[in-house]
């Protein structure tokens, strides 16, 4: 894949805590110059002033995820209110380590109703967190919730972010009914075509440029 088919897969993303105004000014004005699909940035940050055909996401249930499924859903319908064309949520992860995933796809399905179509919902499970069998019990989860994609990480958890095998067993789940996004420790070219060839159709990146300077026109 070239630069640019790269670069409209790419959710931009700045979601340090300690980031400031002027620097979510920056990421937008970096997003347009690289072509990417979006900006990626913490609810607090909204509304932001992004140029037509730039989508704004942000999160949800952020970090940790541990959040009533009461919470995360007012936070995602806040945010839509202030402008987030997309939300990536949290999920509990203590009900997918106990292999819970009624539960899981009861918090999910709350916040789906919170942030109706055409808002996209995607859903961060933690993979590195998980077994492959609690991997599929979430993606199942996600879809019967009508979650529009699954995502890997946070890029905040201890156990780590993506990974070539959790995104391919992910895409395997959901069989493309569901995008795919992975996110967590891309910092390569070589790294995010990887990630694509497992079956990643969305790239949560904060090292964009890097990224794409690593690629032909």
């Amino acid at each position: 894949m070239n630069r640019a088919a790269v670069a409209a897969l790419i959710d931009h993303t700045l979601l340090k805590p300690e980031a400031t105004p002027a620097q979510v000014d920056a990421l937008v004005a970096e997003a347009a110059a690289l072509g990417v699909f979006s900006v990626c940035v913490s609810p607090s940050m909204l509304p932001i002033r992004a140029p037509h055909g730039l989508a704004v996401a942000t999160v949800c249930g952020f970090p940790s995820g541990a959040h009533q499924a009461g919470i995360k859903a007012a936070e995602a319908a806040d945010s839509v209110a202030r402008g987030a064309d997309e939300v990536d949520m949290v999920i509990n992860l203590a009900n997918a380590v106990t292999g819970d995933f009624d539960a899981v796809r009861d918090e999910i399905a709350s916040v789906r109703r919170a942030c109706p179509a055409p808002v996209l919902l995607k859903v961060i499970i933690e993979s590195a967190a998980l077994t492959d069998a609690q991997i599929v019990g979430c993606c199942r989860a996600a879809e019967a919730a009508g979650a529009d994609f699954v995502k890997t990480s946070t890029g905040f958890h201890p156990s780590g972010g993506a990974s070539v095998h959790a995104v391919a067993l992910m895409a395997d789940t959901v069989g493309g009914r569901l995008g795919v996004k992975a996110s967590g420790g891309i910092r390569t070219a070589a790294d995010a075509l990887a990630m694509i060839d497992a079956g990643a159709t969305r790239l949560g990146l904060s090292s964009s440029a890097a990224v794409l300077a690593g690629l032909a026109e």
